[in-house]
């Protein structure tokens, strides 16, 4: 018997959980509170995709008579043949069986439907990624065959990373959801619910939170907690999340408190601490950021005087009672940097509550989950990530910030590298100055792997109305920063941005290509802008000439419609954006005119064609700040003494020989000089107890000799500052 149970109902992510129950859980721990965490929809893909059930859904599609595409009657006739594989396909995603690689990689083993058709080639694709991979990308297509078939003939609703979506985007009002929940449960609501109705007699909890991070879990946390309400009425019953926290700030409807007890927004950590006081100790009733139905009405209760934790005191997220080695790991696109999002199992922690930047006009920044910026030290991240490989054995980790600050980044970095721990890890950033050559290295090292960041619109105009801080100079520069330390960079592009103009968004387009093109993007996605209730251009609409529609609000308030005072039809761009970069991202399509990409006529870009190279064509700056951190990467050198005569005299020399991972390279120093860097060298070591700046190497230097600036940027020198000796 736990007192709480948290849920993540259907449907997040296949790979790895979501990660706010582990958050709520960790932070539970702090405070001996007994709960069980389930993620509800990894449970439902696993008894859906077993034969049993896919059975029954082969046979109600037929008893239904919905099997009409000509891909649905392939798929039916063939449900042999999807059938027998399913458990070792399933187990293999799964990391359980890897030897089957080589049998789906066997022309003909697989059954092939519609998702297949547009196969990527295989051979390019994974020259380089490999069998298993490969193996990966064909078993998801298969997946997302038979997912083709219960969407057409089972349930429409349904969809690997989100259920019912529709329902929950832009829902001002209840009644379309209120009616879905008034019909006949469907076969996925079945599915959903017997698991959930096994675990409540399991657990007997006195409250179910759910956590609903997305639209696409909305529906189900309301039918699970609808049956929870019938079923269960001694329970309480809680929604939190990323959903109600940007949508759900301002219900009234009554009728949502038929499902919910309580709905409580932003952090989680207090107000569900002072939930669990609340039904252990009835008359306590102090509540933080907590809407709660009172009189017939509902009201927002904040009555406690406590203030929220810090981020040093809700502890390490538990990933306990998941069922960690279950998660399906699958490969959508062959595209390197984009399977992150969905290939692997990633250990989610935060380096930084809230965001550094927060200026930006596109984002949610009057809301504390961004605009509440406090970070968390290295040192604490790091017993963080020892933690959870101890109790995972998973050493990937994925930080999951609005932007990840290059400060800390460097901080985590050094702090991984000093307790010689080997990890992989990846991030979100944005695309700032900060990001030098030499800390990329430094992040690559630390096992950084990707980045995803910002570019937004690639144009100089726009980026300065979102107040983004960057150009596209600057964005070129550091995603070549990343690239040259080989850290792969996937870029978050947007397209209607208000004021945007046609030739903006072809010429967006031709900057993105570039990028493309160079090789110093990976990966990307664009999405159309979205008007939100709670940025700086939903708060302001008239300084951004847009004009809101807006509606009466009883439920979901975020998106809003609006018209752009341009009258463009962005919506006709979305096709066109997103096929040019499919191909970019496989890198082909580059010598395309841009007009190719669209059925319509489009104007031609007015950027020139080595505009990104250019970019990327700048000066050595030789300034180095003072305080920088000089440190260094490699190894100890091999030292031999020879001699050298000129003019009759003999000077002393020093050859040090460097042994890098893949090859070996030398340099040679004057006697002296070589001693004092010897000496010198061991204490620029991450593992050193205290890092090296730049003005104390010179004092030190300077102590002996003369003109440090002439040593330091001698021949040697720049060839070990190309080596792993870093400013920072």
């Amino acid at each position: 018997m736990k007192d709480l149970l948290l849920i993540t109902p259907p449907f997040t992510q296949l790979n790895t959980p979501y990660p706010a129950t582990a958050y709520l859980k960790g932070f539970l721990k702090t405070k001996n509170i007994n709960a069980f965490q389930m993620d509800l929809g990894i449970e439902v893909i696993l008894k859906l995709f077993s034969k049993e059930i896919l059975k029954d859904v082969f046979s109600l599609a037929l008893r239904t008579n919905t099997i009409q595409s000509e891909n649905a009657q392939r798929i039916y006739a063939l449900k042999d043949s999807y059938l027998n594989p399913l458990y070792d396909v399933i187990a293999f995603l799964q990391g359980k069986n890897a030897s089957f690689a080589r049998q789906i990689c066997t022309d003909n083993f697989l059954p092939q439907a519609s998702r297949f058709q547009q196969l990527d080639d295989l051979d390019w694709a994974f020259g380089t990624m490999g069998i298993q991979d490969k193996a990966k990308h064909l078993a998801t297509l298969f997946l997302e065959d038979l997912s083709d078939f219960i969407v057409e003939c089972v349930d429409e609703n349904f969809g690997f990373s989100r259920y019912a979506e529709r329902l929950g985007q832009s829902a001002n009002s209840f009644d379309e959801l209120y009616t879905y929940l008034q019909q006949e449960l469907t076969f996925i609501d079945t599915l959903t619910l017997n698991i959930l109705e096994e675990r409540l007699q399991e657990i007997h909890p006195k409250m179910v939170c759910f956590s609903v991070p997305f639209p696409g879990n909305l529906y189900s946390a309301f039918r699970c907690a609808q049956f929870i309400k019938t079923n269960y009425p001694k329970i309480k019953i809680a929604m939190g999340g990323g959903f109600p926290n940007t949508e759900l700030r301002s219900v009234s409807d009554v009728r949502v408190f038929d499902f919910f007890d309580f709905i409580t927004l932003d952090d989680g950590e207090l107000p569900i601490e002072l939930l669990h006081q609340s039904i252990s100790h009835p008359k306590i009733n102090e509540f933080k950021r907590t809407l709660l139905l009172e009189n017939g009405q509902v009201i927002y209760k904040n009555n406690t005087t406590r203030l929220d934790y810090k981020q040093a005191q809700v502890g390490t997220p538990d990933y306990s009672d998941l069922l960690l080695d279950q998660y399906i790991s699958v490969i959508e696109i062959a595209n390197p940097m984009h399977s992150l999002w969905s290939d692997g199992r990633w250990n989610k922690l935060t380096m930084a509550h809230g965001c550094y930047w927060g200026k930006c006009t596109f984002c949610d920044i009057s809301l504390d989950y961004i605009k509440l910026y406090e970070p968390i030290a290295a040192n604490l991240l790091v017993d963080r990530m020892e933690e959870l490989i101890e109790q995972t054995g998973e050493t990937g980790f994925h930080f999951v910030d609005e932007a990840a600050p290059p400060s800390l980044m460097k901080a985590l970095a050094l702090e991984i590298l000093k307790r010689q721990i080997t990890v992989t890890w990846w991030t979100n950033i944005r695309f700032e100055k900060n990001f030098t050559k030499d800390l990329c290295v430094l992040l690559k090292a630390s096992g950084c792997i990707a980045v995803s960041g910002g570019l937004e619109v690639a144009s100089d105009r726009l980026l300065a109305l979102i107040d983004k801080g960057v150009t596209v100079e600057q964005v070129a520069q550091v995603t070549r920063n990343f690239t040259e330390a080989n850290v792969m960079v996937h870029a978050y592009l947007m397209y209607g941005y208000p004021t945007q103009t046609i030739q903006e968004t072809i010429d967006s387009l031709e900057m993105v290509r570039q990028l493309f093109e160079i090789g110093v993007l990976q990966s990307g996605f664009w999405h159309q802008f979205a008007l939100t209730a709670h940025s700086p251009i939903g708060l302001n609409p008239s300084d951004y000439g847009v004009k809101p529609n807006y509606k009466d609000i009883s439920f979901a308030n975020n998106d809003i419609d609006f018209t752009d005072q341009t009258g463009i039809d962005h919506n006709q761009f979305s096709f066109g954006l997103k096929k040019s970069l499919y191909n970019f991202m496989h890198g082909i399509g580059f010598e395309l005119p841009l007009q190719d990409w669209f059925d319509f006529k489009v104007p031609k870009t007015q950027i020139k064609p080595d505009y990104i190279y250019n970019c990327l064509e700048t000066n050595i700056d030789f300034t180095i700040k003072p305080t920088a951190k000089v440190v260094w990467l490699g190894n100890t050198p091999k030292v031999s003494s020879q001699t050298k005569t000129k003019k009759g005299k003999t000077i002393e020399l020093l050859k040090l020989t460097f042994y890098d991972k893949s090859d070996n390279f030398q340099i040679t120093l004057d006697k002296d000089h070589g001693l004092w860097f010897l000496n010198t060298l061991e204490t620029l070591s991450p593992r050193h107890n205290r890092q090296h700046t730049f003005v104390n190497l010179k004092t030190h230097f300077e102590t002996q000799f003369e003109n440090f600036e002439l040593f330091w940027f001698s021949k040697p020198l720049l060839k070990l500052r190309d080596s792993g000796l870093l400013v920072l």
